[in-house]
């Protein structure tokens, strides 16, 4: 008889970012049907699941009824870095795990999270470094009015600038805003060499397509000049796009190069499918005592830092091209360094930096 765990799925699966969420529940309820049905296991899944509907105010109550109603001691969510931050207190008070999935931008360490995917040194360092020595060292900056994106857009103008480069512009909009004209208009007058897209949802779609759009009129905010960067873009966005993404330039843990009608094989949902069976794979262990404790001792044979619990990751630079991401440049196997201090850890390139002369 194989021993039953709840587990809380805590996704929103409507709301204004629910294309990022939709890859996240389908990897992490795929990986659940997985464990259930390999019968080699001890262990089973019982799903607990709760949707948020992007609303920051029911991310704290619904993971509490999940810990407090069920016997679920871990749980597979938060798209936001926000909401992260909302549930952290409700997993302390239960001693709780959550497993979290989706890019963020560093600068965190909770004994109650484990950062599967990427951390700072493994997404913002490595697009920068590729994009200055690629198009030059001017830069404008957007991103949604939060966390994410004032964090990503930090770290950025902090680097370009230490590196000598310039920000020409650095402008932010609430969470689901889609009103880009006038951000676009700056954009055109300001001319920098590339972009730092952090805004998330429709917000992002809505910048993209506008984007796109100045592109066609002015050739060069095309992606050969002028490209968009991201941190956080995905396959499972691209749908929603349309040509609006040829040329986008995105940095992950992996990539999918088949296009798909519906987004699929995205590392948002390869990464939450990995988490549930690292999960399943420890919980076979027969774990005893905390369950942090026990990653303290024990993360390394799983890729996790025990010093930070976060993943050991592949890292790709990729650019759509005819619908589906073509990687560009790669890195295996880079440990994470959330608090960039560990520069053994980041990335590194063979070729210098471009030093860019206008005229």
């Amino acid at each position: 008889m194989s021993e039953n765990f709840d587990i809380g799925v805590l996704y929103s699966r409507s709301g204004t970012y629910q294309l990022l969420s939709e890859p996240l529940f389908v990897g992490a309820m795929s990986a659940i049907e997985a464990v259930n049905s390999d019968s080699a296991l001890p262990i089973s899944f019982n799903p607990i699941v709760r949707d948020p509907a992007g609303d920051l105010t029911n991310y704290a109550p619904m993971c509490a009824d999940i810990l407090n109603s069920t016997k679920a001691r871990h749980v597979v969510g938060c798209v936001t870095s926000s909401s992260r931050k909302e549930v952290i207190p409700e997993l302390d008070r239960a001693q709780a795990t959550l497993w979290y999935n989706v890019p963020y931008e560093g600068f965190e360490t909770s004994a109650r999270v484990v950062y599967s995917h990427a951390a700072t040194n493994q997404n913002i360092l490595p697009i920068l470094g590729w994009a200055m020595r690629h198009f030059g060292m001017s830069a404008y900056l957007v991103g949604s009015n939060y966390i994410w994106g004032w964090e990503t857009c930090r770290v950025m103008r902090t680097r370009l600038e230490a590196s000598g480069g310039v920000v020409l512009g650095e402008r932010y909009l609430p969470l689901g805003d889609t009103s880009v004209e006038a951000l676009i208009n700056d954009i055109e007058r300001s001319r920098p060499k590339f972009i730092l897209n952090s805004f998330v949802g429709a917000s992002s779609y809505a910048f993209i397509k506008a984007y796109a759009d100045l592109g066609r009129r002015d050739p060069h905010f095309t992606s050969e000049n002028c490209p968009l960067l991201s941190c956080n873009l995905t396959e499972a966005e691209l749908p929603v796009l349309g040509d609006a993404a040829e040329g986008l330039i995105s940095v992950g843990p992996s990539f999918c190069k088949t296009p798909t009608a519906n987004g699929r094989g995205s590392s948002l949902e390869r990464t939450a499918y990995q988490s549930v069976l690292t999960l399943a794979s420890v919980l076979a262990q027969g774990v005893s005592g905390s369950f942090d404790s026990y990653l303290a001792e024990h993360g390394g044979r799983y890729g996790i830092d025990p010093a930070t619990q976060h993943k050991t990751l592949d890292v790709h630079i990729a650019q759509v091209r005819n619908g589906a991401f073509e990687i560009l440049h790669s890195w295996s196997d880079i440990a994470p360094d959330p608090y960039l201090t560990r520069p053994s850890r980041h990335p590194q390139f063979d070729s210098p930096t471009l030093s860019v002369v206008q005229a």
